[in-house]
């Protein structure tokens, strides 16, 4: 997640705690879109992890992590999760892995693009993300 615009950049589905479905969705995030300075985590297994760690180094991405038991330094991620737990997952009882991953991804095409968000008055993810985006242009 983007934390300035909250638009969700990249995401994959596993039913594993293993590093490479956090690695495929890291390079798919920072292959569609620019290159974060900073990438912010909890101590989960699979971001501390050889593999995620190697990967952000590589792409020259400072690596910041929550202290143990510190949920509140990852309040909108938090967020996210209980939302698309919510809106999505809990109402649908998907059944298979495919319908899950097609539903998942329907939800988070609607947070992104179509989901108004109060701290933004109303504007969604996409919205906000665009003009992040050109603002940055314009300043080099």
């Amino acid at each position: 997640m983007d934390w300035f615009s909250r638009k969700v950049p990249a995401w994959r589905l596993s039913n594993t705690m293993d590093a490479d479905f956090c690695v495929a969705a890291l390079e798919a995030a920072t292959a569609r879109h620019c290159r974060p300075d900073i990438f912010n985590t909890d101590q989960g297994s699979q971001f501390t992890s050889f593999a995620f760690t190697t990967t952000l180094k590589d792409a020259g991405i400072r690596i910041s992590m929550d202290g143990r038991g510190r949920w509140m330094d990852n309040v909108f991620i938090e967020r996210l999760w209980r939302s698309l737990k919510y809106e999505c997952v809990f109402l649908n009882a998907f059944e298979t892995r495919s319908e899950a991953r097609s539903g998942i991804g329907s939800w988070i095409d609607y947070y992104n693009r179509r989901r108004p968000h109060s701290t933004f008055g109303g504007r969604t993810p996409d919205e906000v993300y665009a003009t992040a985006e050109i603002t940055e242009q314009l300043a080099a």
